[in-house]
Order: structure tokens, then C-alpha cells, then sequence
């Protein structure tokens, strides 16, 4: 991380016949046509203190069975190929390598698909150790939706029909970047009962409305004839 301090060991292992004279840190520009090497500590076998680095920043220790290299403040320069040198009495010399580089985002997350074996795949361009997970719907995915990959990256689909988002998340320690695939609409399947059993119910409330009107309408006019027959009754 930009800031932090950078810390590398590295583990010697030599029997007491191996006898070394001194241990040497470098780095190496990792671009570039002509990659440049800079020395940054030199650690002397007799040493038990902390060994000055060729910077202010830099700090160097060695002791029985390991050397660290320590640098202060982190920054985008301090990245490249770290060498760490053993050099022997007789003049031999051991190598270890390391490459540094500093902690990115994660960016430009897709999602494609591969219709033949109902595979999602998700791909990031570039980011420091991105973790992949994915969500149907906006939930995280069951096994009645799919399988994922054990590197997260895939996503197979075993539900049919393939219908709904899916969300593929990409996140580190800086942050998070999503994408999503959108399949068909599952509403339209699933809502079919539903809007049939609706329009049944209205068809229900208008039948039963007519036949109140009806039996309404059917009342009123026995109502009227009645009072019709008793009223000429009274004049007879």
C-alpha cells in the first residue's frame, strides 16, 4: 500500500560449512528497455546491527538463518524486482527474487457468458488480489440458481430457464467493482397464475354485480305490481 512500509525476508539456509561473507539487497526497474539496478543495503556477515541502507528509508538486518529489508513510506518508485544477494568466502554467489508492485483498485469488471455450457464467466482487467463472488437478484446465489467456481470467476447455471440478474462483485482492499448479466424476465412466468387468478376474481365481482342489479331490478317490479293489484282492489 502507497505509505505503508514494505517489509521483505528472505530465509538462509546454510550449514556450517557454508560460510557467506555478506548479504546484498537490490532492486531492479521492472520496465523498461534496459532495466536499471540500484544497491540497497549491504549487510557485512560480522554485522549484529541494523545495516544502513544507500537511503534515509532504508534499513537492512541480517541474522543466523534469515535478512530483512525494510522500507519506509511506501511509494509507486520503490516497486520493481527485489534481489537479494548471498555471497560466499570463496566467492560464489545465491540469488532470491521478489517482485514488488504497489496495491491497485480492481477496475473494468465484465460478465459474458457461454450460452453452449450455461456459464457465466467474470473478468477483471486489473487489481491487487481481487476476490470474485456473485448475487442473483440482488441475494447471493443458492445451489437452485448455480454453482461457482472454486477460483469465483465462473458461475454455472443449473436453474432453467435462465432468467434474472445476475451481479458479478470484485473487491479488494480499496474498494469494490460489479457487472451484471441480464437474462430474460422471470416476472412473466412466475405471474402468470397470478394474473389469471385476478382476472378470475373480477370476472367473479362483475357477474355477481350484474346479478344484483338484476335480482334488484326483479324485486322492484313485483314490488310494483303488488301494490299496483292492491291499490285497484281497494277501488273495486
Amino acid at each position: 500500500m502507497p505509505g505503508s512500509d514494505l517489509l521483505l525476508r528472505a530465509h538462509i539456509e546454510a550449514s556450517p560449512q557454508d560460510q557467506f561473507s555478506r548479504v546484498t539487497w537490490e532492486r531492479e526497474t521492472e520496465n523498461g528497455p534496459t532495466p536499471k539496478k540500484l544497491v540497497l543495503a549491504t549487510c557485512p556477515r560480522s554485522s549484529q546491527s541494523p545495516c544502513a541502507g544507500t537511503r534515509p528509508n532504508v534499513l537492512a538486518k541480517l541474522g543466523e538463518k534469515e535478512s530483512t529489508l525494510q522500507i519506509s513510506g511506501y511509494m509507486s518508485a520503490d516497486g520493481g524486482d527485489y534481489i537479494v544477494t548471498i555471497t560466499q568466502k570463496n566467492g560464489n554467489k545465491t540469488s532470491a527474487r521478489c517482485i514488488v508492485r504497489e496495491y491497485e483498485a480492481v477496475h473494468h469488471v465484465s460478465v459474458s457468458i457461454n450460452v453452449s455450457h450455461s456459464v457465466l464467466v467474470c473478468g477483471e482487467a486489473w487489481g491487487t488480489e481481487p476476490r470474485f463472488s456473485w448475487l442473483y437478484n440482488r441475494k447471493a446465489v443458492t445451489q437452485s440458481v448455480g454453482q461457482v467456481s472454486q477460483d469465483g470467476t465462473q458461475l454455472r447455471i443449473t436453474q432453467n430457464p435462465i432468467c434474472g440478474v445476475f451481479t458479478c462483485m470484485v473487491q479488494n482492499k480499496l474498494g469494490y467493482a460489479t457487472a451484471t448479466y441480464t437474462a430474460d424476465d422471470c416476472e412473466t412466468e412466475d405471474h402468470t397464475g397470478t394474473i389469471a387468478a385476478v382476472l378470475c376474481v373480477l370476472l367473479l365481482l362483475i357477474c355477481g354485480g350484474l346479478a344484483l342489479v338484476y335480482w334488484g331490478r326483479h324485486w322492484r317490479n313485483n314490488n310494483t305490481r303488488e301494490r299496483l293489484h292492491e291499490h285497484m282492489d281497494d277501488n273495486c
